[in-house]
This record gives C-alpha cells, structure tokens and sequence, in this order.
C-alpha cells in the first residue's frame, strides 16, 4: 500500500525486509525490539513529526534530550520487522536519518597476555613528561558513560561528582558489571596517594553516567541521552567504551556534547575487522595498540579511526582493589584523559583543536599519516602537552592552491596546508583581509566563488595557529577575471565562526552593473528567505536550528538572469 505521504509499506513482506537488512547496522546483530531512532530534518515541528510517523503506525515514546531525534514505538506488527520501518521512514522527506537502536556489547577483550606488574601504558604514551606539565584540573570533568561506577573505590572516591542513571531515569549509578569501574580508573584514578594505581588524568574528577542494561550492553538511545545529560551538567570530556560511532544518533549526542565545549572518546570495537564506517567529526574513535606498538588483532579498524592507544591496562576493580583489563575499552579512556589534560592546560581551546592537538601530536605508526589502523598514530602525552619547555615554534604554511600570480574566475578550490612541532589547531582563510573561512585541523579546503568580489588584483592570506597560541602566516596574490555582467553578493554580517541569536539578520553587500533584484539565503543549502529591496537584510530564524555549526551562502540575481553566489560563511549555534 501507498501512504498520503508516497512512502510505500509492504506490509505482507516486512520479515523479508529485516532479513535483507540485517547485518547493516551495528556490530553486535541485536537492537531493541518494538522500536527505531528516527532523526528530523532541521525546524521540523512536533505537529509535522507526528503525522510522518503516523505514515507507518509509529509514535514518538520520547524525545533524546533537546536532539531533533526521536524513540519511535513501533505498532504491534512491527515487533521483529524494525528494520522495514527504518527503511521506510527513510524516504520520509521530513527525515534526516532512520536506524536500528542497536544494543552493543562492551568494547573489552578477556586478557589472554600475562599479567601486568605495572601500567606499561602509561610509560609508552610519555605520561611522567606531560604531568611536569600538568595532572589535570578538577574543573575538567570526565564523564564516565559505562556501567556505573563503584565511587567507594580507594583510588575513585575523591574524584566522584554527581552523575545519572539514563537507563533507570533516576541517580543510581553503583556499577552493576564492574566495566564501568575499570575504565573511569583508567582514565582517572587518583594519583600521588600511596594507594593503587594512577589514571592518565589523575587531577581531573569523574561524572558516572550509567548507560548500560544489566546484561552490561547498552543501547544507542542511552548513549545519545547520556551524552546529552553530562553536557549539560558540566562535562568536558565524554568517554563510550562501547563501539557506535557508526550510529547517526550517537553522532548527534556527540556533536550536542562537541556544541557545549566538550569532546567525546570512544572505543572502535573489538571485531578484529574493518568497522567500514566512516569518520565521525564529533567522535575521536580509538583503535588499541600492544607494547610494541602494533595494532591488537582483536581491534577493530576503518576509515574511522582517528587516533589509538595502548590496548591493556592494570586499573581499578569494582569490588577494590586492582588488575588487569583489555581492550578498546581502555585505549578510548586513555585518549579521553589525554584530552582532559589538554583541556586542563588551555581551558580556552576548542573542542576540535583539542581533537587536532592529540592527533597531530600522534607518535605516527604504520602508513605515514592518517590511516585504516592507528589514525594518526598512538597518542603521546608529553608531545600533546609540549613537555620539555615552552613552544615557541609557529607552525608552517602555505598555499596549495591557487598559486601565486594565478588568474581565476568562477568558483575556486582555495587549499591551504600546515604543519607544526606539536600540532596545528586551526586554519583561517582571509581575502583581502577579511575572514572568510576557519577549519580546525591542518588542511583548509574552500570553495571560492570570485563573482562575489571585483575584477582585479586581491590578496588571499591563510593564518596558522598552534594550541600554545604561535601563528604564522601565508599570502598569495591572484587576478580575478570573471568578465562583465554578473551581480556579485557578500556576507558582511554574522562574521565566520560567531554564535548567532535566534532572530538572526543576514546582511549582504549586493552589486550589479545595472540593478540587482533579488537575494535569496541559503542555510546548510536549503532556502531560508529572500529579499528585494535594497539595503539587502534577510532575516534566519534559528529557533528550531539544531546546535553545532552551519553554512550560509546567499544568491544574488539581475533582470537579465545572471546569477552570482556569495562565499559560504559558517556559524555557530
């Protein structure tokens, strides 16, 4: 049958369908049954999200904290056939994403390597070094999304804040399978004490969020809430020992905890296989890497992988006292103590600059840069902190294209490139001086349309920042030649990288060799208003805008026909 909406259900073949799909989401082959996380499109009302999940029989059960995704209940035929109505809703032109709530099994390995007399791992991420640096801050929260946590541990205790229990919806968070206990002390257990080990960020403190069902497994729904409940208590770091940086709607609790400041681990896996998923921006993915710096063979790698870590720890048990653990369970809470030790030395820095100051400082293993198995390489504490002395070293720049002298016209790809000591965190675009562009990381690639300035001689200039706050700076001189003819449109105001207001006014710079008529505002490339009248102020309406960053991009024409693009600017919300 055929809904109002044109989504087809095939109601007589949905066994069928599940059959056809099984195996596409997740990695452990189980989900919840009797319902799936559909994601809306951006200002999609509650009105209009009821009546598209009305299309197949579903209802909303609730809504992931304030993410435009939603636990759809499944009609009583939908028991057992999640993934045809996955497959429906995702023809929905309302919805962003539809997927399965997987169930994932923790991401840890039973040891089978004799046991540790001491913490190798952290002498082979340079800890001693980095803490002449820093300890940690107790300003700088971790949040522990796991099992619980056993907060009367010795070496715990001190560090414990208030947490939640997003699976029982109150404040018991006593660890109920004792994986949570292993990883909050990998992470952070309390150091210079006389007592037991000592976490990779010893100085910072512990927010238990329990995520997890009794049977230790945990669901996609839980770990999106949970994301979303310790960014808005305070959190600064968020580490999921539990491989689901596939799933859209962990990605999406991942960039609302990323909005707020904080910066999310998150453990590949233990398949021991290529995960084929692709890099989650939100998500620093860690594969687990042994004593020789060689990849485990239970880890689980792809194109996702950011960064890894040592694979085996010796922490802390749930019921007291100490031993080993394995897995890339506890490489992930190594790299989200690592980035609470960077957050404790620059509280200022970005949560992507934080991300691009671990990678970039990455001891690189296996194929020279980014690869499928360790990222960028095997974290170093000590480089990532820049221990042994201040850094006084700017990064290098310089431009890839366009060549200096060039002549463009049209839409250009502006690539600029950066490398440092330590590790570049950002990368500004300008022309003619004014910031057009701003990426976190070592690579600014953007697209250009030069209608949107003059014919003539313009000057492109790429700034390169490290995380100690060193820059430097590369300038290339280009002609524009774009003819005669076609209006030109530029964004003046919100500048790129600013926090918009929820009636924010777009103001634009139109000009045409005879008259402009109209211009039309693009946000994230959908149409959101337009203007024909001069001065040109558009007004965008962010209410409903979902958090994190957007582009906007404006579209100027004339009475002939011809149509000029503005340079894309992107903004926070």
């Amino acid at each position: 049958m055929t809904s109002k909406s044109g989504i087809r259900i095939v109601v007589s073949s949905l066994g069928c369908l599940l059959l056809s799909a099984a195996g596409v989401y997740g990695q452990s082959g189980q989900h919840a049954r009797g319902r799936i996380l559909v994601g809306f499109r951006a200002g999609v009302s509650d009105a209009q999200v009821n009546s598209a999940l009305a299309t197949v029989g579903g209802r909303s059960q609730k809504q992931i904290g304030g993410l435009p995704v939603h636990v759809v209940g499944l009609p009583a035929r939908g028991n057992g056939n999640e993934a045809a109505y996955v497959q429906a809703l995702k023809n929905h032109p309302l919805v962003e994403f539809a997927e399965l709530d997987e169930i994932v099994p923790p991401a840890d390995v039973t040891p089978n390597d004799p046991l540790f007399s001491n913490e190798w791992h952290l002498a082979k991420i340079q800890a001693p070094a980095g803490w002449s640096v820093t300890t940690g801050s107790p300003g700088v929260i971790i949040a522990i999304l796991d099992s619980g946590v056993n907060g009367t541990h010795e070496d715990l205790a001190p560090k414990m804040v208030p947490g939640w229990n997003v699976y029982d919806n109150n404040s018991d968070t006593h660890d109920v399978t004792g994986h949570g206990t292993e990883v909050a002390g990998t992470a952070a257990a309390a150091g210079n004490n006389g007592l037991g080990v000592v976490g990779v960020a010893f100085g910072c403190w512990i927010m238990p969020v329990r995520i997890v069902q009794p049977t230790g497994q945990a669901a996609y729904s839980d770990m999106a809430a949970g994301l979303t409940w310790a960014a808005d208590h305070g959190a600064r770091v968020a580490n999921i020992s539990f491989g689901a940086s596939g799933s859209q709607t962990v990605q999406r609790g991942a960039a609302y905890f990323q909005s707020l400041g904080g910066v999310v681990a998150m453990a590949a896996g233990n398949t021991g296989s290529n995960y084929a998923k692709a890099d989650a921006p939100a998500i620093l993915t860690v594969s687990a890497t042994d004593p020789n710096d060689a990849m485990y063979g239970w880890s689980s790698y792809g194109s996702g992988i950011d960064i890894s870590a040592p694979g085996c720890v010796y922490t802390t048990q749930i019921g007291g006292g100490y031993g080993p653990a394995c897995g890339t369970s506890f490489a992930s809470p190594i790299v989200a103590g690592a980035a609470a030790l960077v957050l404790s030395r620059q509280p200022g820095l970005s949560p992507a600059q934080v991300q691009s100051t671990l990678e970039q400082s990455a001891d690189d293993l296996g194929a020279a840069g980014k690869d499928i198995y360790y990222g960028w390489g095997r974290v170093n504490l000590a480089k990532a902190l820049g221990a042994g002395g201040s850094d006084n070293q700017p990064p290098n720049v310089w431009f890839v294209s366009p060549t200096q002298g060039a002549t463009v016209a049209g839409l250009v790809n502006i690539q600029a490139s950066a490398t440092d000591n330590v590790g570049v965190a950002s990368v500004a675009i300008y022309i003619d001086n004014q910031m057009m562009s701003s990426v976190n990381g070592t690579l600014d690639n953007w697209g250009w349309n030069t209608a949107s300035v003059a014919n003539g001689s313009h000057t492109l200039k790429a700034v390169a920042t490290d995380a100690a706050g060193n820059s430097s700076t590369a300038l290339s001189t280009v002609t524009v030649n774009n003819g005669a003819g076609v209006p030109t449109v530029t964004i003046t105001s919100p500048s790129p990288g600013s926090k918009v207001s929820v009636n924010q006014s777009v103001t634009v710079q139109a000009q045409d060799d005879v008259a402009v008529t109209k211009v039309e505002l693009y946000v994230d490339g959908a149409l959101a208003g337009s203007s024909t009248r001069s001065p040109f102020t558009l007004s965008w309406k962010t209410n409903k805008t979902p958090h994190g960053n957007h582009t906007l991009q404006c579209k100027v024409y004339d009475g002939s026909g011809n149509v000029g693009v503005s340079q894309l600017v992107v903004v926070s919300k």
